[in-house]
């Protein structure tokens, strides 16, 4: 292939290339270039004057240069202004300002007669800018404009002076410099362009992947906290959370969304900032007190002011940072709770089941026995077989033994059923339940006829494995429902479900007597219990029904009735629904 060919070739995938600099960085050079342009002809105009008063002290520019310039610094200075109001058609404007450039420029070497080294580099820039600023197909028609009038001046001069063709090399050695400058300068402006794609290429994956780990980090479960030079810098909603502390943030007028989305996010730490220093001073300072490089793990117990009874701890985990910034890592210890709770159901359906079967087939014959030796003296007292006193006491005697060894039958059958509770629940299935409808028709289900007041202040929507939730509920309102008729004539049961910060409150409330001091710490103990039908299994598998499900289930001493109050973590809650309150008799 030719040298013309390739040339041929080169320019036509020239024409074809439109990659130019992005607006934003086009608008920036253009400003320069058009205050670069002013400030030229404002100084070619005082130049030609002090150059012409140097000369002989009288003579001045001629009219032609007078008119040229001055029509060039008007034409400068109206588009300098253009490109600070007008941000449309920044192309146009700046292919008719080279334009004309080139124009003023081939007017100013006409008047001089001979190729000007100071022009020259003026030229020179001129194309250089249509290279960096201009399409290509747009460069190269300013570049074209710029020979043409450089070799037609020169020749026209050179015929209007009888023919002398001397500085036509001059012109023809610049028009060549002309197309070299502007090849480099296109070279130049295309590496450019690749860079600022790589670099907003580069900038678009570093806001995606910004995106993202601030959605994975809002979406964790755990609380992440991150502290530099004593000030929080980051805290996720899970830590707003199992702090207890509010997301409320004052209100704040601005003018762009950009503003608004940086004061919103300075005004969130900062209230967090504020709230964790007052509420959790013991955990700010603690995490404040390890030096840099050094890391910390404790127990942190939530105070009373935060809401201890729903929390009660967390586990505080303290990451130095390469920047000596500290990550704070807050973990719910209910999960480990949760975890180790269906381990332990696991291991213990395992034990029941084998227990089961080696105890319910002699103790079903047991009860049978029993159950036959009943009968038999039933017949024996029918008949009348017995005459005497001593045989008549005898056999009353044996029916109270026979009925003792039932009742106990039966006894242990309810624990090995309650037991075998925790086997046929090893892991907790979870539901979406909303309480104000699923309540009251677990109600109707299970105690018709009983009084029972069904307070609802929200509507809570919870995860629950809804047998277990139908367990727990069971047990609790029997007990209250026995435990209130020891004390008083008319036993009832009441339920109040509420919210408090982001977990679900269920009371069952009744007006026993409640549980006295020293059994506390024993309450919740498997085989416990004061009331001697009872078996002693019901709040302990209340209690590890909850745990299963990340709940938790506490007596509330304090409550002016007896309280049992099941904690549920909330899924959503909306705090305008109207109170519901129902009476099931």
């Amino acid at each position: 292939m030719n040298p013309a060919t390739n040339l041929s070739s080169a320019i036509t995938r020239y024409l074809h290339h439109d990659d130019t600099l992005p607006l934003p960085q086009l608008r920036k050079l253009g400003l320069i270039y058009s205050s670069y342009r002013f400030v030229v002809s404002l100084f070619s105009m005082l130049m030609l004057y002090i150059s012409a008063r140097t000369g002989d002290g009288t003579s001045l520019p001629s009219f032609l240069q007078q008119t040229t310039l001055s029509f060039y610094v008007l034409l400068s200075l109206i588009l300098l202004g253009l490109f600070y109001v007008v941000r449309k058609h920044m192309r146009r404007q700046l292919a008719f300002g080279l334009a004309l450039d080139v124009i003023i420029l081939s007017l100013l070497l006409y008047t001089t007669g001979n190729p000007d080294l100071q022009l020259t580099m003026l030229y020179m820039v001129v194309v250089a800018a249509s290279f960096m600023l201009l399409h290509g197909s747009q460069a190269l028609v300013i570049t074209l404009l710029a020979i043409i009038l450089v070799i037609y001046q020169q020749f026209f001069y050179a015929i209007a002076n009888s023919m002398s063709l001397a500085n036509l090399g001059d012109a023809l050695l610049m028009s060549a410099s002309f197309l070299a400058v502007g090849g480099l300068s296109w070279s130049i402006s295309q590496r450019l362009v690749q860079l600022e794609k790589v670099a907003a290429n580069h900038a678009k994956e570093v806001e995606r992947l910004n995106v993202i780990n601030q959605e994975v980090i809002t979406q964790m479960v755990n609380g992440v906290i991150v502290i530099d030079k004593q000030h929080v810098v980051l805290a996720n909603l899970a830590a707003h959370q199992l702090l207890s502390l509010s997301l409320v943030t004052p209100v704040t007028a601005q003018n762009t969304l950009e503003d608004v989305k940086e004061t919103h996010s300075k005004a969130l730490l900062s209230n967090f900032e504020q709230q964790l220093n007052e509420q959790h001073s013991q955990l700010f300072n603690a995490c404040l007190s390890v030096a840099s490089g050094q890391s910390r793990a404790f127990t942190y117990d939530v105070p009373a002011v935060a809401n201890a009874s729903i929390f009660g701890k967390l586990r505080v985990q303290i990451i130095p940072l390469k920047d000596d910034s500290k990550l704070v890592i807050l973990e719910d210890l209910r999960r480990e709770q949760a975890s180790a709770q269906q381990l332990k159901l696991a291991s213990l359906g395992q034990l029941t089941a084998s227990i089961a079967h080696e105890i319910r087939n002699p103790l079903a014959a047991i009860s049978q026995a029993s159950q036959l030796l009943m009968e038999d003296v039933a017949e024996q007292m029918e008949d009348g077989s017995a005459s005497t006193s001593e045989s008549n006491t005898a056999i009353t005697g044996n029916h109270e033994l026979y009925e003792m060894i039932f009742s106990q039958t039966k006894r242990v059958n309810r624990i090995i059923e309650d037991i075998l509770k925790l086997s046929r629940q090893q892991t907790a299935t979870q539901q979406v339940l909303e309480l104000a409808e699923w309540m009251p028709s677990f109600l109707e289900n299970y105690f018709q006829g009983h009084d029972i007041f069904l307070r609802i202040k929200t509507k809570p929507i919870i995860s629950f494995d809804t047998h277990q939730l139908e367990q727990i509920l069971i047990n609790l309102i029997n007990n209250g429902l026995r435990y209130s008729s020891y004390a008083h004539p008319h036993a009832y049961v009441e339920i109040d479900i509420y919210c408090a910060d982001n977990d679900v409150i269920i009371d069952i409330l009744d007006n026993g007597n409640g549980v006295s001091a020293g059994n506390l710490e024993l309450l919740f103990d498997p085989f416990f219990t004061t009331d001697k039908a009872g078996t002693g299994l019901g709040l302990y598998l209340s209690q590890a029904f909850c745990e299963a499900n990340q709940a938790r289930l506490l007596y509330i001493p304090e409550h002016e009735k007896t309280c049992f109050r099941l904690i549920v973590p909330s899924i959503k809650s909306d705090n305008k629904f109207q109170t519901i309150e129902e009476n099931l008799t």
